[in-house]
């Protein structure tokens, strides 16, 4: 279930503080009123997550974070670095 932010139109209140978030089923009907003050609300665009484009790892990288690395010596033989 996706997550959904809300503020309200106007006004302020002190059971939702103004912002609230709600877990809601893809199906549900649009939230036009604030569960717990009743004041009309409006969905809010908030962020979400994406993968981040790392650079690739490097030699050191690598065995700093305790892999072996491995160098090609011959057909089908590896040799540590």
């Amino acid at each position: 279930m996706p997550i959904y932010e809300y503020e309200l139109c106007q006004g302020e209140c002190k059971a939702c503080g103004g912002k609230f978030s709600l877990r809601r089923p893809l199906t549900a009907a649009p939230l036009t009123r604030c569960p717990a003050c009743k004041k009309p609300v409006r969905k809010i665009i908030s962020t979400f997550s994406s993968p981040m484009k790392l650079k690739p790892l490097s030699v050191s990288d690598a065995k700093k974070a305790g892999f072996t690395v491995l160098k090609r010596s011959g057909k089908g033989e590896y040799e540590r670095q």
